[in-house]
């Protein structure tokens, strides 16, 4: 195997190409990649087995491959690519005898073929489709990521099982006209959820009005609601529109509606079936068109059976039920919550900070989080202000953190105690299980805290089963 990294002429269609160049021709496969390697392409040489082992620990954007090899052939080359490195791109290198089966490689994913004997000009331009093409599939999704993150459901961030379930719950009720319940405790994210459904509905061109019901008085809470014209209480000095009115076409999201009063219960019913509100002190009604999203952290049907809470209104407002899990449920997103918040209160304070220290993520991914993702995202902004070195570490923790003193967050399992005299193997096995629990299954996580590449940690999993 040999590595080619000097370039005399970098061209920018070759930017961040990797090549893997399997042959046991060597000087074949040492011509190409010269050739390529001048202009500006980072080309790798190996013959068939080292190259499987090459795919497995690296990344690649294009593979050529002879097609005919012995030990390892160009379709066992491809196979392997295609399933290790799916994005890649495989041309096989084909002698005339088996051009045949070089077509049956393209209709099995080879992006094309090449004759042995083609000019390096040929090959270079060939490569350069490679590359275009690459570029236009990576603008592409940067794109598609973009608009996700405006108008999408990234925004409502998690990879674990639980997200992954409600995300796709909110695909399909968001294009629909349905009230929706959002149940979750304090903080897990429900207003967030709210405007996710109203982003991705055919209302989202219209308001998004959010009114928080725990908040504010019987009298209060009505005005705020449905409007009032001038003299209908003392400090009624002008006619005022309501929340109700406001969102006309668009969407009312009704927080904490589990705290509403009886008699707004009531009155709120009668516009969810008439579609008419009256502001207070008017007798004249005026026809909205408003979808309904609320929220609670009481369980209704318990309120319902304790009188507080009706239950016509309740079978009103649930047509869907979205259930938001706890943080300490879902500690596979904590790492991907961690990069958000780091990223968003950065860049709002000014401030360069550029990542967290593994045993800062350790306690974090370690605690309880009773007041779930607001509290989280409070403690990585208050690490963010005061942190001085662009790293947030344990000094930068609030100070309820800074007195845990449990093993995990200083980076020692507990379990591996009684690890020691036991053979390396063991050792190894038992911490790449325990770091896997702490975060949650996170591979990707998990390999930054081992140290260790993705690709490097998926073949640990396999070797120890885990």
């Amino acid at each position: 195997m040999s590595k080619h990294e000097t370039a005399e002429v970098a061209t920018e269609t070759s930017e961040s190409l990797s090549v893997l160049i399997v042959d046991n021709d060597r000087p074949h496969a040492d011509a190409i990649a010269e050739s390529l390697c001048r202009v500006g392409y980072d080309c790798t040489v190996a013959d068939g087995p080292t190259a499987l082992t090459l795919i497995d620990d690296n990344i690649y954007d294009l593979i050529f491959t002879d097609l005919v090899m012995p030990e390892v052939d160009g379709m066992e080359i491809l196979r392997h690519t295609k399933e290790a490195l799916p994005e890649a791109e495989v041309i096989v290198i084909t002698g005339h005898a088996t051009v045949g089966t070089a077509v049956a490689a393209m209709e099995h994913g080879a992006f094309t073929y090449l004759e042995k004997g083609a000019g390096l000009a040929h090959l270079r331009t060939i490569t350069d489709r490679v590359s275009e093409s690459l570029k236009l599939r990576r603008a592409n999704a940067e794109l598609n990521r973009r608009l996700d993150k405006k108008f999408g459901f990234e925004g409502v961030i998690g990879n674990s099982t639980d997200m992954n379930t409600v995300i796709e719950k909110l695909k399909r009720i968001a294009p629909t006209d349905a009230s929706v319940l959002i149940q979750g405790a304090t903080g897990t994210g429900k207003e967030l959820v709210a405007q996710a459904i109203h982003q991705n509905s055919p209302r989202k061109n219209r308001p998004f009005v959010a009114l928080n019901c725990a908040a504010l008085s019987e009298n209060i809470l009505e005005s705020e609601l449905f409007g009032h014209i001038k003299g209908a209480f003392t400090d009624a000095s002008a006619d005022r529109i309501g929340k109700f009115e406001y969102a006309d076409h668009g969407t009312l999201f009704l927080d904490e509606v589990g705290d509403m009063p009886m008699a707004t219960q009531i009155k709120l019913l009668r516009v969810l079936e008439s579609g008419e509100i009256t502001r207070v002190g008017s007798n004249e009604s005026i026809n909205v068109n408003v979808r309904i999203l609320s929220a609670t952290n009481r369980d209704l049907q318990e309120s319902i059976a304790n009188g507080g809470f009706r239950s016509d209104l309740y079978h009103r407002l649930k047509v869907v039920t979205v259930v938001l899990p706890d943080l300490r449920q879902r500690t596979q997103d904590i790492p991907l919550l961690i990069e958000e918040f780091i990223h968003k209160f950065a860049s709002r304070h000014g401030k360069e900070v550029h990542s967290m220290a593994t045993a800062a993520r350790r306690r974090l991914m370690a605690y309880e989080w009773p007041g779930n993702v607001r509290q989280l995202r409070n403690v990585v902004e208050s690490m963010v202000v005061v942190d001085d070195d662009g790293v947030l570490g344990l000094n930068d923790l609030p100070e309820e953190f800074a007195e845990e003193s449990d093993a995990t967050s200083e980076g020692t399992s507990p379990s591996l105690g009684s690890m020691v005299g036991r053979p390396l193997v063991d050792v190894e096995k038992q911490f790449i299980a325990d770091t896997l629990n702490l975060t949650g299954g996170n591979r990707e996580e998990a390999a930054k805290f081992l140290g260790i590449g993705q690709r490097t940690l998926y073949r640990k999993i396999k070797e120890y089963q885990l």
